[in-house]
């Protein structure tokens, strides 16, 4: 290789490699200063990108965890108020049997009734003045509590109801279920080309029919089938196909889930009108919610007095069991959320330690990296002064 002085290519190698080597050990100590691994998207675009939205999930599953734990403070508020509630109906309880005994006097009695009025009071007090963070405590209004990871599919919305309490309505109820007479549509007219049909529509998609379905085709004889509680109109469509009286007459069954209807028809014939009388169906809507408490504003229950004492005991008696049902039910909602609240709190622990592998830094590495990168600093150092020194050699040539 010629000697020149115009470039000096070793010295442009060797500066390069130091520019590099200073690269490289600024990024390392910025990593073993700021604890990250990542503090830049050029350091690791993809892990960044991954770690930001793992952040962003456990933020939101932080605050879950204290939506949950929130909503659970305001169940036991509720469930404490109502213990309370449980104490003074116990304490009616003697009051009433107390009274019913007939050696008491008058007096004695009314005595026992001003005390039964105070526990009266103080119950509706109770339903009126409990509070959680100035909300009133005591509602039919259903509140939902909030959990999520931050994303749509990892949202979940938990609807619970305390429900009232009040000298109207100490205690909830188990909901019943209602049921109503439904009737077929009068059959319409079959020929060679139409059939005769009739339909059946319940009041919702959810409700169920039960009853007796007496149906004949033409001058037939009819041929009834009973109809179990619940039944839903698809399970009907499929008992009426199956029932081999109709198969013969040519009488079958379909239902539509979008129109709820439930259309029955018979064969494709003149004269072969559907009868069907003897029908005898109910539509009954499934119970939903609950139903209300004890109402002691009731004349019978109002006043403690040695005649009304039998019944003021069983209203006392069925309110003990509704506040029980109502504290059942509160019970089992906050059993609810506080395991909303662990999966939360768990799933969060997890994507922290998923997100901690991505960002941060691993000091067993940096710190042989800030070892090389040291040495190398200082071996490129020299070896730029060495480049650097060789074109001086040229001089001697010229002596």
């Amino acid at each position: 290789m010629s000697l020149g002085v115009l470039n000096n290519i070793s010295a442009i190698y060797a500066q390069n490699n130091l520019s590099a080597t200073q690269n490289n050990l600024s990024k390392t100590l910025q990593q073993l200063s700021s604890g990250s691994r990542i503090n830049s998207g050029a350091d690791d675009a993809a892990g960044l990108a991954v770690a930001d939205g793992l952040a962003a999930n456990e933020t939101a599953l932080a605050q879950s965890s204290r939506n949950a734990s929130d909503a659970t403070g305001l169940l036991q508020t509720a469930d404490g108020a109502l213990s309370q509630v449980t104490s003074l109906l116990n304490r009616a309880v003697t009051l009433a049997t107390q009274a019913a005994n007939g050696t008491l006097s008058s007096s004695q009695v009314s005595s026992a009734n001003q005390e039964y009025q105070n526990i009266l009071t103080q119950i509706n007090n109770i339903g009126t003045t409990t509070n959680f963070n100035g909300t009133s405590v005591f509602s039919s209004t259903a509140r939902n509590f909030f959990v999520s990871d931050g994303t749509t599919a990892g949202s979940a919305t938990y609807s619970d109801t305390v429900g009232t309490l009040s000298t109207s309505s100490v205690g909830t109820s188990a909901a019943t279920s209602t049921s109503a007479a439904v009737s077929l549509t009068t059959p319409s007219t079959s020929s060679s080309s139409a059939a005769s049909t009739t339909t059946l529509t319940l009041g919702a998609t959810t409700n169920t029919v039960s009853g007796t379905l007496a149906l004949a085709v033409g001058t037939g004889s009819s041929h009834s089938i009973t109809i179990a509680s619940g039944t839903s109109m698809s399970a009907l469509a499929t008992q009426i196909n199956a029932d081999t009286t109709y198969q013969g007459a040519g009488i079958t069954a379909a239902y539509n889930s979008t129109t709820g209807a439930l259309t029955i028809s018979g064969p494709t014939a003149a004269s072969s009108d559907l009868d069907t009388t003897g029908s005898s169906l109910s539509d009954t809507t499934p119970a939903s919610g609950t139903g209300s408490g004890v109402d002691f504003t009731a004349s019978t229950v109002s006043a403690l007095t040695a005649s009304s004492a039998k019944n003021v005991l069983t209203a006392l008696t069925t309110a003990i069991g509704d506040v029980a049902f109502q504290r059942g039910t509160i019970g089992a909602n906050i059993n609810q959320l506080a395991s909303a609240q662990s999966v939360a709190s768990n799933e969060q622990t997890n994507l922290t330690a998923a997100e901690d592998n991505i960002r941060a830094t691993d000091y067993g590495q940096a710190a042989s990296n800030l070892s090389k990168y040291q040495v190398l600093s200082q071996t490129g150092i020299s070896a730029l002064a060495q480049a650097n020194s060789v074109q001086q050699e040229v001089t001697k040539l010229l002596q």
